[in-house]
């Protein structure tokens, strides 16, 4: 690889040819502060506009100042990085983009944990000269089941737009307009509930501003908590106590499942249970369908669908109803675990302590946007009533367990309550790329073969790729499975399934990088790839140290299939923890 040297602040530096001179200066340990670049190594995504130009440097023989995200190094090149020129400019251009920008920081979602608002003290900026250049824009907030959009505090970075139609191919962010009034917004300035956006919030997960929040239901949950008169449940989710203590400043990959469990109670919650046994409850339904489509195809059957494709994740679900409406019927018909949960708690478990399903709420912790709008959907209602009332991220928990005073990171351990409590490993690691098709095999290898699998992890099936694949030994029969995360990583499967090309038995598929731990709701990493590494590894340590790895074993949700339910995929089970899918394409506007 040919290599150039160059000079930045007096201090020569060798780097390969087509090096920026951002990347060039972070070589040397050098920090140019930038707003709209975003480097999401994992996701071999390098977002560089250059549209802020808070990024500039002063380079020897050019006239104008030149973005460092975007300027390749060249042999010989003299950089300066913090001129009197390039300091004034760089204060000059932040001046501009706040001239233009709500000062409603004291009531922002987004406030603390603002990259605009932490560049505006890093420059010293205490007030703004150009507001009688600026004209404010007047754009109306945009409300969803699971995000706000609010334009007026768009500074055009275009990272949410990166995400979304490079990353996840949705293709629901454009920018609009010039000037003071260009922003990123869905096409034709429509609602977000008329675009193909899915919900997976990771346009929120990298905003740098207020501009993309999620609906928060904290105050609710507060109100629910106070009333007598209702019983108030909690699930959370096998991502979540992989990422809460980085809220609390504990190292990331710090697995906190018996302080959550402490400080929920703390919190109020009559019963604090765990989405795993739900997960557990997953594979029972899902596996006992993947083998009867493996069955029905060895014996010869023609209409049998397959791959079967998982349907945990409820920003998949919205992508494929909205764009691949002709394999509506080739997913697998079993709910999530939250929705499987929320279904158990208004029958099964509210009958056990006597409590009406309407005066029960059921509340779940998620690591994901897109699950706030899942509670919404009208078949998971009864008479109007949710089987999960409402969601609430990782982030807001951490905010509420804050607001409570709880000092997290000093917190004892504490267990489950029984019976909806209790999960085996393989509940745990639905958590992660490659979790979910992983606790499918475990069990349905044993279900198949009638024997016991002596080796449960599956190494082949793990992993941070976008797309990977694998053929799993049935005992003489080969299951080839494929596995993506990504949307856009997930067409590419999709598309060949659409042409009759795919040669997989079982597709899993999740929106999120990494899956369920680099979720929209989770706290923002910022791409750093080591803080989702140590989430992943902190999955698998938890399923590792499981006393029970296999969903099947369970024994409450043996008994749960005993005294309730009868046997997967019976009718009752059938009507209670499956669905059918929408063709929603008519309902969406799309960019050409």
């Amino acid at each position: 690889m040919e290599k150039i040297k160059l000079t930045i602040d007096n201090k020569q530096v060798e780097v390969a040819k087509g090096t920026t001179v951002l990347k060039a200066a972070q070589q040397l340990g050098i920090d140019i502060p930038t707003l709209c670049y975003m480097h999401l190594n994992d996701l071999n995504i390098e977002h560089k506009p250059a549209g802020c130009r808070i990024c500039v440097v002063e380079v020897d023989g050019r006239k104008n100042l030149a973005p460092s995200c975007a300027t390749e190094a060249a042999e010989g090149m003299v950089v300066k990085t913090h001129s009197l020129r390039v300091l004034n400019a760089r204060k000059t251009v932040m001046e501009l983009i706040l001239s233009d920008h709500p000062k409603d920081c004291l009531s922002c979602a987004k406030s603390g944990k603002c990259d605009l608002q932490d560049m505006a003290v890093k420059f010293g900026i205490r007030e703004i000269p150009n507001q009688d250049i600026a004209e404010m824009s007047t754009y109306r907030k945009d409300f969803s089941p699971s995000l706000i959009r609010d334009m007026d505090k768009c500074i055009m970075c275009r990272r949410c737009e990166t995400m979304c139609n490079d990353f996840q191919t949705v293709g629901a962010l454009s920018a609009i307009n010039r000037g003071f009034y260009s922003v990123v917004a869905p096409a034709f300035e429509m609602e977000i509930e008329d675009s193909p956006c899915t919900y997976c919030g990771q346009c929120v997960a990298v905003c740098p501003t207020g501009a993309l929040t999620e609906v928060d239901h904290t105050n609710q949950l507060i109100s629910d908590l106070a009333n007598p008169a209702k019983t108030v449940i909690v699930q959370t989710a096998p991502a979540v106590r992989a990422a809460l203590g980085e809220e609390f400043g504990m190292p990331a990959g710090t697995s906190v499942t018996g302080q959550m469990v402490t400080a929920l109670r703390e919190l109020g919650f009559d019963y604090v249970f765990d989405t795993d046994f739900a997960a557990d409850l997953t594979i029972m339904e899902e596996g006992t369908e993947l083998l009867d489509r493996l069955t029905r195809h060895l014996n010869g059957d023609k209409n049998v669908k397959l791959p079967i494709l998982t349907s945990c994740c409820p920003s998949w679900v919205n992508f494929f109803e909205q764009q691949f409406t002709d394999l509506l019927d080739v997913p697998s018909t079993a709910r999530s675990p939250q929705q499987m949960f929320g279904a158990i708690a208004k029958t099964y478990f509210a009958d056990k302590i006597g409590v009406k399903r309407e005066n029960l709420v059921v509340v779940s912790i998620m690591p994901c946007l897109a699950k706030k709008y899942e509670c919404q959907r009208d078949e998971f209602k009864v008479d109007g009533n949710p089987d999960v009332d409402y969601s609430i991220t990782t982030r807001e928990i951490a905010s509420l367990i804050k607001r409570a005073n709880l000092k997290f990171e000093q917190l004892p351990n504490s267990d489950f309550d029984a019976p909806l409590g209790e999960s085996t490993g393989a509940g745990v690691i639905f958590g992660v790329t490659g979790g979910v098709i992983e606790a499918a095999t475990r069990t349905a290898y044993e279900l198949h073969t009638g024997k016991t699998l002596q080796k449960v992890d599956f190494e082949e099936l793990r992993g941070l790729g976008g797309i990977r694949h694998a053929t799993i030994d049935f005992d003489g029969l080969p299951i080839k499975i494929g596995i993506a995360h990504g949307l856009g990583n997930a067409r590419k499967l999709l598309e060949d399934v659409r042409s009759g090309k795919s040669e997989f038995h079982a597709i899993e598929i999740m929106a999120c990088p990494g899956g369920c731990i680099g979720g929209g709701g989770q706290p923002l990493h910022h791409g750093n790839s080591k803080i989702i590494q140590k989430r992943f590894e902190a999955i698998y340590k938890e399923d590792a140290g499981k006393t029970i790895r296999k969903s099947h074993e369970n024994p409450y949700i043996i008994k749960l299939y005993e005294e309730f339910l009868g046997k997967p995929m019976s009718e009752k089970a059938h009507h209670l923890l499956h669905t059918h899918y929408v063709d929603k394409s008519k309902k969406i506007i799309y960019m050409k």
